[in-house]
């Protein structure tokens, strides 16, 4: 791996085809523009249409030689999901990548998405599940198909509870934040041991401290000022995993500087619970359950 990696580095991908998931803005936005430069068409994921539209003519003036489409989606209702990825199939009947970025941080109360879901981990975890169980077919029609999962830091001081996934027994916004990430790793290794030799590539990055407007608690935020860098910088990581031959599933990646909060990409340690084989299974019989999304024999266990 190279030690300066950057967006230079990207490989031409002409004729690939991605979904980016929350690429209105930071971390997903500068994925997606970058992903688009290097000749991938790009489709943009977004709940709010209209920061989506935005965004859109953002990319088009940033990378007009780009290949970029928008469409709704709202993790935080299977309904919205499950048109989405309706849609996705008959745009992109072959799907190359799936960033499944878009996230909610620290949401100060506990609250419920349209399914009765705790909103983090309903949003982070549960509607990223369902939407990749869901593109499933399209990514099997790839090649080389991969999913990059995008976690967290948080992860490290995340604690799965089985019998409390909706954090109805206890409620804590970054503690509660933690356990979705947490679950994002699970959910991404467990995918990888279940995908086996059929060619899926699983993978996942964090951003370490990126100014990216996820950042709601104003200590946060004025610590991601000081000692983080943008949100192009925490892009890396996602764009390595998503673009860079080297990638093996399993691989997991941060930024490589200042104790993982800044700079170019670099392999990451897993938080011991990520690796709970156990867990991952039971959460994924869970996930099953509560979207009603069962994966194909695509990404059946071996």
């Amino acid at each position: 791996m190279k030690k300066n990696w950057s967006t230079r580095d990207i490989p031409r991908m002409e004729g690939k085809t991605a979904i980016v998931t929350g690429a209105n803005s930071g971390i997903g936005y500068f994925t997606a523009l970058e992903l688009g430069r290097a000749g991938v068409e790009v489709m943009v994921a977004c709940r709010d249409v209209q920061k989506g539209q935005a965004a859109l003519e953002r990319l088009r003036a940033e990378a007009p030689e780009a290949s970029f489409s928008l469409e709704k989606l709202d993790l935080a209702s299977l309904s919205s999901v499950r048109a989405f990825a309706e849609r996705a199939r008959t745009a992109m009947p072959t799907l190359d990548l799936l960033v499944n970025n878009a996230g909610l941080m620290a949401v100060p109360k506990r609250q419920a998405t349209a399914d009765g879901f705790e909103l983090q981990f309903g949003t982070n975890h549960l509607g990223h599940f369902a939407l990749t169980g869901l593109l499933m077919p399209a990514l099997a029609a790839s090649r080389s198909p991969r999913v990059v999962t995008v976690s967290s830091t948080a992860a490290y001081w995340g604690k799965l509870d089985l019998t409390n996934l909706q954090s109805e027994k206890h409620y804590s916004p970054m503690g509660t934040y933690g356990n979705s990430k947490l679950a994002n790793l699970l959910f991404m290794l467990e995918l990888d041991r279940r995908a086996g030799a059929t060619g899926l590539i699983s993978t996942a990055a964090e951003p370490g401290a990126s100014a990216t407007g996820l950042q709601k608690q104003d200590f946060v935020a004025r610590l991601t000022r000081l000692f983080g860098q943008s949100a192009a910088g925490g892009a890396l990581p996602s764009l390595y995993a998503a673009t860079m031959p080297d990638v093996k599933g399993g691989d997991y990646f941060h930024p490589g500087a200042r104790f993982g909060l800044v700079g170019p990409p670099a392999p990451s340690k897993f938080p011991k619970r990520a690796r709970d084989e156990v867990t991952a299974r039971a959460l994924w019989e869970a996930s099953e359950r509560l979207t009603g999304v069962y994966y194909p024999s695509f990404a059946k266990a071996t």
